[in-house]
């Protein structure tokens, strides 16, 4: 029960997850879970997975950025130019559109952190700012025609060195049944250092049940990827940023620090924490992985254009609340942005399928928003209530 009570919000989380999932599955009439569309769907939602992880690091600090949805296009904008109009070499554009987003988000934080302009302004100022900049460098036209490598980084599939068995992509198989092993192994070592420190730990059967679970979960995909392209090339990128900055937030002293400026600034202070260069620094990622963002959805899209689709930064906001961040600050973790990203993603595409139409999505999307952030407030009093009763 105290492990139940400790993670309602993730528990939660995956138990809608699944729900929608087989939801939509049944009334698609199966259509959701075809290993094409399953593909797709990693595709179609990399850039906004990426977006989220470094919004629920914002938002932990109990702040937002707004800006990001229109720098995603405007450094997609500046790798065309680089690499279709001057020629730039894939090796050296990439490294520059970074260093764009980086110096994007250090304006952003210095304002906020060193002037405590409100994040609000600061970050809605941006996005105008950088939503014109978009139309000036590419006017009325439209960049196409990418590097193959490149579009092949963001929408193709790793290479299949060991052929196919039955059909299947032996090398997605393996990839995935070694992801698993790997799982089970860290998974044990972890849990055997915390009895070493006398800390609390699942009971062993439901311990063995989440390893199945989890393991299962990862080959089931690996199945799907082994029945369509194989193994989706942007999925490298993710695992590594999603094992990279779990491990920064929850196993470091810039992570620790980043909760407690978001959960109590003050006594972060008084503790030695420097909140303001936290701050800095935390938009300063945001920036990096929003141009990370500009790439891959450039790359997908083999294409830069002055009007590319808006409201990036609403989507990774609201994934990261529906992964169970709290507008307080404090709270959150980089696995339930991945969730609740994958969440907005299935629920996108099994209405897409269904035939409704994105106005529509975008209310229910509203609406699913504000039952994520009303239940994380109503799992707040249910703990107080509960650990005043003990």
């Amino acid at each position: 029960m105290s492990h139940l009570r400790g993670n309602i919000r993730q528990l939660g989380m995956i138990m809608a997850l699944v729900f929608v999932a087989i939801f939509f599955q049944v009334l698609t009439g199966g259509m959701l879970f075809r290993p094409g569309n399953i593909f797709n769907l990693v595709i179609q939602n990399s850039y906004i997975l990426i977006l989220a992880i470094g919004m629920m690091l914002v938002i932990i600090t109990g702040r937002i950025d707004l800006s990001v949805g229109t720098l995603v296009p405007l450094t997609g904008a500046i790798s065309g130019i680089l690499m279709v109009n001057m020629g730039w070499p894939l090796w050296a554009t990439i490294p520059v559109v970074l260093l764009v987003g980086a110096i994007s988000g250090a304006w952003n934080g210095f304002w906020i952190a060193y002037k405590n302009i409100p994040f609000f302004v600061v970050t809605l100022a941006g996005m105008m700012v950088y939503r014109g900049l978009n139309m000036v460098i590419l006017g009325d036209g439209t960049i196409t025609n990418f590097p193959p490598l490149f579009h092949e980084m963001a929408a193709g599939a790793m290479p299949n060195a060991l052929g196919r068995i039955a059909g299947l992509n032996v090398t997605a198989i393996l990839i995935c049944i070694l992801a698993s092993l790997v799982f089970v192994f860290f998974e044990f070592r972890k849990r055997t250092v915390s009895i070493s420190y006398e800390a609390d730990v699942l009971p062993m059967p439901f311990f063995i049940a989440k390893l199945v679970l989890v393991a299962g979960a990862i080959n089931l995909f690996g199945f799907w990827f082994a029945s369509s392209r194989g193994f989706p090339n942007i999925l490298i990128l993710l695992s590594v940023l999603i094992i990279g900055y779990s491990f920064i937030a929850s196993r470091t002293v810039m992570g620790r620090h980043i909760y407690a400026t978001g959960g109590n600034p003050r006594s972060a202070e008084l503790s030695g924490v420097k909140t303001k260069q936290v701050v800095f620094w935390v938009y300063v990622n945001m920036g990096v992985l929003a141009a990370l963002a500009g790439l891959v959805f450039a790359a997908r899209a083999n294409a830069a254009s002055p009007r590319a689709e808006a409201g990036f930064e609403l989507q990774a906001i609201a994934a990261a609340f529906i992964g169970g961040a709290s507008p307080s600050g404090g709270v959150g973790k980089i696995t339930g942005a991945i969730t609740g990203a994958m969440f907005m993603g299935i629920l996108s595409n099994g209405l897409s399928m269904m035939g409704v139409g994105a106005d529509i999505r975008l209310a229910i999307t509203g609406l699913v928003l504000l039952a994520a952030v009303a239940f994380d407030v109503y799992t707040k009093k249910t703990q107080v209530t509960l650990e005043a009763g003990e």
